[in-house]
């Protein structure tokens, strides 16, 4: 039983601070600090409640690595006590990928910073290739989700489906599946132990007890929902009745508010999206751009899908008006960033005081399982669409038969590219090497091949 005092909120706010700093290497690894600092050193909560508060914001949409921060920093000192933990969760990966779009949109087209992200592109297609893999060995546990994730793919790949209508078509199998009492739809969906040290709620500060805050209380849900809906959709409406839906501005406001409801799967599946939206139905930015960003995200403290803010950053810095380009690209970045992450408050103040009921529903967690199958079959595709756009110069697009996909134009192949991405696989695979480090052999070694006039 532990004897030491509860935390002050200031002493919460420093543990939180440290969180956000060492935040590197995607949702997996935020996930896993997380538990060695607040479960196995600081002991506020143990095993059970840690994989229960998990398990929940795996259901719902956007970051759940951030949105676990939030539900654990309420949970420990309320409402404040959620807000500060979510806000410096993303604050170190705010500044820092603002200040790299800065240097992009400045710099970019240097012969240096070039052959950087030349580099960096093939570490990301590596990174990306292996989530797939991560992610697949996890959850493809049977034929049926291999079919859901195989059909999920094809959907995406090769008929332009929207990737929210596969995500609840996914969850609509899972849930019909697991009410219909099949096999496949039985068993869990969330996360196993974590850690090397497993820590029993009765040995942590907050025991195995209820806080009293966390008793569902339907004012407070009202309060709580009003507070953020406003803070979250009177912006947006806003935009759209000042500047009208075709600024920039109302488009990044209401394409990222929607992505905030529907991208249920992680942060690769959510970039799966962003990639089809922004680069080939808005045109903010081109593939090779996307591929940039998330180069950025992927070397920044803060989640994954901060490479949303660079998205809104390109976005806006080439539809400016009559503002400033760089005074534009800065507020569409920040606006992007607002209706992001905003949501993810309000999902976590809102329902996780009803966290219990959802604990034994067999039902949710089948289409939670079913969901996670899709995402493998997005995440290729996401991995397949960015092999494509590293290797070749030219696609050639198909869109007959139902169709519609591109095609490599086999003579436009990059060898260079080719080479540098051999060089990423055999250090993910078979190496073993971090995303970090293989983030920067390859940033260095684009480096040397534009010094050396190869590309």
């Amino acid at each position: 039983m532990q004897t030491r005092p509860y935390p002050t909120l200031a002493e919460a706010t420093r543990v939180w601070a440290r969180i956000g700093l060492l935040s590197f290497g995607g949702p997996a690894g935020q996930i896993a600090l997380m538990h060695r600092i607040l479960v196995e050193e600081q002991k506020w909560l143990g095993e059970r409640r840690f994989l229960h508060a998990l398990n929940y914001c795996m259901l719902l949409p956007g970051p759940e690595a951030m949105q676990l921060a939030v539900y654990i920093g309420w949970l420990m000192h309320r409402t404040l006590g959620g807000i500060i933990a979510g806000l410096l969760f993303v604050l170190p990966g705010v500044v820092a990928i603002m200040s790299l779009s800065w240097v992009y949109a400045i710099w970019g087209d240097t012969g240096a910073l070039e052959g950087l992200f030349f580099g960096l592109k093939a570490a990301v297609l590596a990174i990306v290739v292996q989530a797939v893999i991560r992610i697949g060995s996890r959850a493809l546990k049977n034929r049926t989700m291999i079919g859901i994730a195989a059909a999920s793919f094809l959907a995406i790949f090769a008929f332009g489906v929207p990737f929210p209508v596969i995500i609840l078509t996914a969850a609509l199998v899972g849930f019909v599946g697991a009410r219909a009492g099949l096999a496949a739809f039985q068993g869990g969906g969330g996360h196993g132990k974590m850690g090397g040290t497993q820590v029993a709620d009765a040995d942590t500060l907050l025991g195995e007890g209820t806080p009293d805050h966390t008793r569902v209380s339907a004012g407070w849900a009202a309060r709580i929902s009003a507070v953020f809906l406003g803070l979250w959709l009177l912006p947006v409406a806003a935009l759209f009745l000042i500047l009208g839906p075709e600024n920039v501005f109302s488009q990044i406001a209401g394409f990222f508010s929607v992505m905030a409801v529907v991208t249920f799967g992680g942060a690769y599946a959510v970039l799966a999206y962003v990639a089809q939206q922004a680069v080939e139905t808005y045109g903010w930015l081109a593939p090779g751009e996307m591929l940039d960003g998330l180069g950025m995200a992927e070397t920044t403290p803060g989640p994954l899908i901060m490479v949303t803010q660079f998205v809104g950053f390109m976005g806006a810095l080439r539809e400016a008006g009559g503002m400033p380009p760089l005074l534009a690209a800065t507020l569409g970045g920040l606006l992007t960033t607002w209706v992001t992450f905003l949501p993810c408050f309000l999902w976590i103040f809102l329902g996780a005081p009803f966290i219990e009921r959802l604990r034994d529903n067999h039902a949710l967690t089948a289409a939670l399982t079913a969901v996670t199958a899709a995402v493998v079959g997005v995440i290729l595709n996401l991995a397949l669409w960015f092999g494509l756009h590293v290797l070749f110069g030219q696609l050639r697009p198909v869109t007959s038969l139902g169709l519609d996909m591109d095609l490599p134009v086999w003579g436009t192949l990059d060898v260079a590219a080719l080479a540098l991405v051999i060089v990423a696989i055999l250090a993910v695979f078979r190496l073993k090497l971090g995303a970090v480090t293989v983030l920067a052999i390859c940033a260095f070694g684009g480096l040397a091949l534009r010094l050396a006039g190869i590309v």
